[in-house]
């Protein structure tokens, strides 16, 4: 079963929140597959991930850019591990099927909008239905803040 990390995110968006705990993944020697949800936002998080400055190196590759067996960080839009990570963030409400595939999995989710956290409470209780271990994290002025 996976160890599931709900992400509320309150003061940023997930292009500022993403690289610090991606900066961790890599840290603990471990690979990450990030999935969003459109093209559009795989485009844009691909250049936010190049220009952060705290890690100043996150790399990473898309299906553009290809050798996803040699990317650390892998972003896209399709339910795969290319790169072989066992670490899953989902984005803007994107999803898997593929739980059991990962050993922890990171759902980012805007708490200032009301669909998307009633969409993230319907993963909460379809996670927790599932067996898996589950946290819940709130973004508050000092940073993450675990409330359950």
């Amino acid at each position: 079963m996976a160890e599931i990390g709900f992400y509320h995110l309150l003061r940023t968006g997930p292009d500022q929140a993403l690289p610090q705990l991606l900066g961790r993944t890599l840290k603990a020697g471990q690979r990450a597959v990030v999935r969003c949800a459109s093209a559009e936002r795989v485009a844009a998080l691909d250049t936010a991930l190049w220009l952060t400055p705290d890690p100043d190196w996150l790399p990473h590759g898309t299906s553009q850019t290809g050798n996803a067996d040699l990317q650390p960080i892998w972003l896209t839009t399709d339910d795969e591990a290319p790169n072989g990570a066992r670490f899953l963030f989902l984005i803007e409400g994107a999803e898997t099927a593929r739980l059991e595939a990962y050993e922890r999995v990171f759902d980012l989710f805007d708490g200032n909008d009301e669909e998307a956290v009633a969409a993230a409470r319907r993963r909460w209780v379809a996670a927790k239905a599932g067996g898996h271990s589950l946290a819940y994290w709130q973004q508050t002025q000092r940073g993450w803040e675990k409330k359950a």
